[in-house]
């Protein structure tokens, strides 16, 4: 019976193969986000999130994987800690406006 090395390569999981497709199910777009099926859930309750949409007669929830790269960057971009602009400590404080009518 033939042994396993220790450094051979795992199995790529279930997932991955879904995460090449255009189109992401809850599950396979929670797993390429890294979150939990939930979140994205309670996001789309929300409002918030990645744009999602139904899709077939049984009004599943897909994404689409452009969408959810874009929504990415919108995010880095926000931020303030990857988005020097944003940087509170770097730009100057603004003037209250007076209170005289």
């Amino acid at each position: 019976m033939p042994t396993r090395s220790l450094h051979a390569p795992l199995a790529e999981p279930a997932i991955p193969s879904a995460v090449d497709a255009s189109f992401l199910s809850v599950k396979g777009a929670a797993a390429y986000l890294g979150l939990s099926s939930h979140t994205l859930y309670v996001w789309r309750h929300r409002r918030q999130g990645p744009p999602s949409f139904r899709m077939g007669p049984r009004g599943r929830v897909m994404y689409r994987r452009e969408a959810l790269d874009a929504w990415i960057h919108e995010q880095e971009c926000a931020d303030s800690r990857s988005n020097p602009a944003l940087d509170p400590l770097t730009s100057h404080p603004l003037r209250r406006a007076s209170l005289r009518a």
